[in-house]
């Protein structure tokens, strides 16, 4: 039999049929990835192929061929890789300005490990109702940057059902995936998408401004419009994995179509003679966040750490 996980929580795993039944599946226990040191063998989003045993449970003998995925280091196991969701039409980021804060260091991880796998991304910053003049400046700032590259950014309070049509309508027919840092109201998000998904929501602690998990496990939603929504466990940072030096500029869309103009083309960006990136960065054409977000993936790499 055929079909796709919809739900992990680590050790079962929800299977909607070809045929539309929902059917516990566990895996079998010979069940290996190929060239993925990975956590969680079977991601939602999945495609499986599994057999159903004398009391109904099914076990999983397979993975289908896999379209895409999302992937990021393992917060655990630094060298593991935590695999978020496959066969992705679109990465979707829920930061906020505030309450809590999401660096645009985190957001640029996201975005490019996004761009490695060649799945389309698009930023939404929650929760505009609470910010003031000033947080909603930088908001309208960070939208214009990252459009300017090339990304969609929307402006929401899921709060308010009116400010998120626009959303809606990019979503429908879509497998997307809705990742963020604990407390940026995913799952108030998803609640305000589709009201009878039961996602749970969470208070801020006061004290750090940063949100309390609550998601623990992944699960994927049919949108009533069409195209399932996938809903992660909130993140706190965003490990980049199998990703070359030389290849981490190629995920910068504004860094890779400067650096042709780069003296050398091995150049890295950082002190080579002759280098058009850090020019375009004196002279405020690409972002000075986007350039040292770049340079903190390279120091990953170089120093083999963790982040």
């Amino acid at each position: 039999m055929r079909g796709m996980v919809v739900k992990n929580t680590g050790s079962w795993y929800q299977v909607i049929t070809d045929e539309g039944e929902q059917v516990e599946c566990k895996i079998k226990g010979n069940l290996r990835l190929k060239d993925i040191r990975s956590t969680n063998p079977i991601a939602v989003g999945d495609r499986v192929e599994f057999v159903l045993n004398a009391d109904g449970i099914g076990m999983i003998a397979g993975i289908l061929d896999r379209r895409n995925y999302l992937i990021r280091k393992s917060s655990n196991l630094s060298r593991q890789a935590h695999i978020l969701a496959a066969n992705l039409d679109l990465a979707l980021l829920v930061a906020t300005i505030n309450y809590p804060e999401t660096s645009t260091t985190f957001i640029d991880r996201f975005i490019a490990s996004a761009e490695a796998y060649s799945i389309p991304a698009a930023l939404v910053i929650n929760k505009t109702d609470l910010y003031d003049d000033n947080e909603l400046a930088y908001a309208r700032a960070l939208q214009e940057l990252y459009e300017h590259i090339g990304y969609p950014v929307y402006l929401i309070s899921a709060l308010r059902p009116e400010s998120i049509a626009q959303l809606e309508d990019m979503l429908k027919g879509k497998t997307t995936l809705i990742s963020g840092n604990s407390g940026v109201g995913k799952s108030t998000l998803i609640n305000a998408l589709l009201p009878d998904s039961g996602a749970r929501t969470g208070e801020i602690s006061s004290y750090h401004k940063k949100g309390m998990h609550t998601t623990t496990f992944s699960e994927m939603f049919a949108l009533t419009k069409g195209g399932w929504l996938i809903d992660t466990p909130g993140i706190k940072g965003f490990g980049t994995i199998d990703m070359e030096a030389d290849e981490i500029s190629h995920y910068f869309k504004e860094i890779f179509a400067i650096s042709n103009d780069c003296r050398f083309t091995n150049c890295q960006h950082t002190k080579e003679p002759g280098c058009a990136v850090r020019r375009a960065v004196d002279e405020h054409r690409i972002s000075m966040s986007r350039y040292q977000s770049y340079l903190s993936i390279l120091s990953d790499f170089k120093n083999g750490k963790y982040r």
